[in-house]
């Protein structure tokens, strides 16, 4: 079994993800774990994929210097003409939504979309969440030679390295595109990735106004954090979307996680159970939370964080 990883990058970074899918990758591989590589001047992007891929095949061009669907299909589609694939990973981003079905279409290939788990012992098997992340179903696909799948980030941050080659080869456009790049237009100042950050401080619905998450924010600056938010505390628009945490927000995986009056609802729980270290707080002894917490405190925020607040303080003089 060959699969390949279509990785992503933007603006002069490599986005996070493309790692995590060659973590995949290897986990379910049979054969080899490949990483394809589209861009202009991307060689330490190779030099970086190739920790963890088995080998890296290194696209450059001209035309390749920002990233266009029908561009990106051209030179995608004369690479698998040559090299038939059997599973290929796209991000289930931006990116990855727009290239997924058109390459899915040119493969004649089944297609699943935000995958959170890929299962090879018996044909492929994968997992997603509908309904806005309330169900989680597990899906076979039906048999094919090859398989497309976009996959959520966050969920498969761990893995080793394989120290891999690189093969640089040359591929062009067959024709030119039909549509151009023209600029990236920037997200606002202050906005955070809630799925890269090591150290979260998430607030629940007993935060009780959106005031009171200057509390938190105070905490998350001492502990060199961010803040995130349960589904409620969202949907308040106390925080804005992309600081929510779960199953219909981000999976997160930080070295520190640390709730804050979050009851522990499964669809947020899902979105991060894997934390390394969970700490808890919340005055419901009978929280859900509790049931993934290393550590857990039975107490009113209120009092405690202010505490917390004043201890750290202290420690750093």
């Amino acid at each position: 079994m060959r699969v390949f990883v279509v990785a992503e990058h933007r603006m002069g970074e490599l986005n996070p993800i493309s790692v995590e899918l060659l973590n995949l990758a290897n986990a379910i591989k049979k054969d080899s774990s490949e990483a394809l590589l589209l861009g202009k001047d991307v060689k330490g992007f190779a030099e970086e994929l190739a920790k963890y891929a088995d080998k890296v095949w290194l696209i450059q061009d001209d035309s390749l210097e920002y990233f266009n669907p029908e561009i990106y299909m051209d030179v995608l589609t004369q690479f698998f003409a040559n090299n038939k694939p059997d599973v290929v990973l796209i991000p289930n981003s931006s990116f990855g939504l727009e290239l997924a079905p058109l390459l899915a279409v040119k493969l004649n290939a089944p297609i699943a979309t935000d995958v959170v788990n890929v299962d090879v012992s018996d044909g492929i098997k994968i997992s997603k969440y509908i309904f806005q992340g309330k169900l989680m179903v597990d899906l076979k696909l039906k048999e094919a030679e090859s398989y497309v799948l976009t996959v959520r980030q966050g969920v498969f941050k761990e893995g080793a390295e394989v120290g891999g080659s690189i093969e640089e080869i040359d591929l062009k456009p067959s024709a030119e595109a039909k549509r151009k790049f023209v600029q990236y237009i920037e997200p606002e100042v202050g906005e955070v990735d809630i799925a890269q950050a090591d150290i979260l401080v998430t607030v629940g619905r007993g935060i009780d106004d959106a005031s009171n998450i200057e509390l938190a924010e105070e905490l998350a600056e001492l502990l060199g954090g961010v803040v995130a938010g349960s589904r409620p505390v969202i949907d308040n628009g106390w925080l804005p979307k992309d600081r929510q945490v779960g199953i219909s927000g981000k999976t997160v995986k930080p070295k520190l996680y640390l709730g804050l009056a979050v009851s522990g609802a499964f669809q947020h729980v899902m979105g991060m159970k894997d934390s390394e270290l969970i700490i808890a707080i919340n005055k419901d002894p009978e929280a859900p939370i509790f049931g993934v917490a290393q550590y857990g405190i039975v107490g009113d925020i209120f009092e405690v964080v202010p505490e917390l607040i004043d201890q750290l303080s202290k420690l750093k003089g």
